[in-house]
């Protein structure tokens, strides 16, 4: 019964008689399951005390560690048409060898002798730099000779202008010994005129005193003259000096001047020449473009441009090779969080797609399928293509087992970054509070597991 009223009739009616109460009265749970809900819940709470490696969780890709090793694209240096493909995709090509040949597309170089008549432009330049040089060898000469010639009749000139000086000298004496005869033979002819008016003297001795007084008088002009005629040349050589100076300078000017005319030319024609070995270097290189030949040994993956006749441009793909010997990598985004956590050469455990595996994160070293790592790089900013992540690349571990040949670049992975060990409790607490990975460093948990083990000893 219900008991709703405050009137009980529960002891006016006999329960054994009717099924019903017999039915309600039975337990609806078994004493054997309660016996296995204890049991769970023993191991439950006992569970909370195993060991867990706290971990990061993170997903990626395959790629390589080195950017040497990522698939890369083979380009023309210059545009082109397809004349031959020399292999196919999936090919493996050696460095060097030829991949494709292509022809040229321009107008501008399709002289077949563009080379040879290049080089000749070459040599014509040169040549005409070393007339030029010749000249302007021969120029120095004139210019030098120019210049001794101007010596020479500076000397030439000074050297009369010494003689003139010394027969001004010499006509200077000569003067003054006419200007005493001279003055004698006028005192003579002074005496010989007084006696000739006495009548001592005679009249022819009188004439010959006269004459005497005369040619004395004429050769003192006669010197004199002498004497102003070498003054003046003297002034005359002087002045032929400054001509002398002026007419070779200006010849030494004009020798000067077309010098550095002719050594302008000569380096007019070198840089002539200079750009046109230019051009000549570019038109050999752009003959030896024709042949394209991989860069790297690899395999051929993919071709962009297809058919033979096609145009291609100057640094256009034409395909993609794939690095035959490349050092594979996972490339993993972990939050900002996280990355104070993560040290290079820490332990990762990586999960590949298309690999069978079991993962046990908080048990590694049970999980199955899954390959170990170490942590080789981490960015100092944040990824562009992963908003808010930062960017890490696991390399493989080299005591650990190999990861499979069969993995390929570009492949997804999942990653356990592995953390410290604790008990599960703690990490089931840690979760529902939201709270970080604990984080450690080994070397530090070494000193102390050292420091407890003397404690111990002691």
């Amino acid at each position: 019964m219900l008991n709703i009223s405050k009137v009980s009739v529960n002891k006016h009616i006999d329960t054994s008689k009717y099924s019903v109460f017999q039915k309600l009265e039975r337990r609806s749970v078994s004493n054997k399951l309660i016996q296995l809900l204890t049991v769970v819940s023993i191991l439950g709470v006992l569970s909370m005390f195993l060991p867990w490696t706290q971990n990061v969780r993170s997903e990626g890709f395959v790629t390589t560690l080195s950017p040497d090793d990522r698939p890369q694209g083979i380009q023309s240096l210059i545009d082109g048409r397809i004349e031959s493909w020399k292999i196919r995709e999936g090919d493996f090509v050696a460095k060097g060898d030829t991949v494709v040949v292509i022809s040229e597309s321009k107008q501008d170089y399709l002289d077949p002798k563009l080379l040879e008549r290049t080089n000749d432009q070459i040599n014509a330049k040169r040549s005409s730099a070393g007339a030029y040089s010749e000249k302007a060898v021969l120029l120095d000469e004139q210019y030098q000779n120019t210049l001794n010639n101007k010596q020479i009749k500076l000397q030439q000139n000074e050297i009369k202008i010494n003689q003139y000086l010394l027969k001004i000298k010499s006509d200077s004496l000569e003067l003054v010994a006419a200007n005493i005869k001279l003055s004698n033979s006028e005192k003579q002819k002074n005496r010989t005129q007084e006696l000739f008016d006495q009548g001592i003297k005679s009249l022819t001795e009188l004439e010959n005193k006269i004459l005497s007084f005369q040619e004395s008088r004429a050769k003192t002009n006669y010197l004199e003259n002498k004497l102003t005629e070498s003054k003046n040349e003297i002034k005359n050589l002087k002045n032929n000096t400054s001509i002398i100076v002026n007419d070779f300078d200006q010849k030494l000017a004009k020798l000067r001047a077309e010098k550095m005319s002719t050594l302008s030319e000569k380096y007019k024609a070198d840089g002539e020449a200079s750009k046109l070995e230019t051009v000549y270097s570019n038109y050999d290189v752009r003959s030896k473009s024709y042949v394209i030949t991989s860069p790297i040994t690899g395999y051929i993956s993919e071709t962009v441009k297809q058919g033979i006749g096609e145009y291609i441009k100057a640094g256009e793909d034409i395909m993609t090779i794939i690095p035959a010997d490349l050092r594979r990598a996972v490339e993993i985004f972990v939050q900002a969080r996280d990355i104070p956590l993560i040290q290079k050469n820490q332990e990762v455990m990586i999960q590949f797609d298309g690999w069978p595996s079991v993962v046990f994160s908080g048990w590694p070293q049970n999980s199955i399928g899954t390959f170990a790592g170490r942590v080789a790089a981490i960015d100092n900013q944040i990824s562009k293509v992963k908003k808010g992540k930062y960017r890490i690349l696991i390399i493989e571990d080299a005591e650990r087992d190999p990861w499979p040949e069969e993995i390929l670049i570009g492949g997804g992975a999942r990653s356990l970054i592995l953390l410290k060990n604790v008990q599960l409790y703690y990490e089931v607490w840690r979760q529902l509070n939201g709270f970080p990975p604990d984080y450690y460093i080994e070397e530090e948990v070494d000193k102390v597991k050292k420091k407890a083990a003397i404690r111990k000893i002691k």
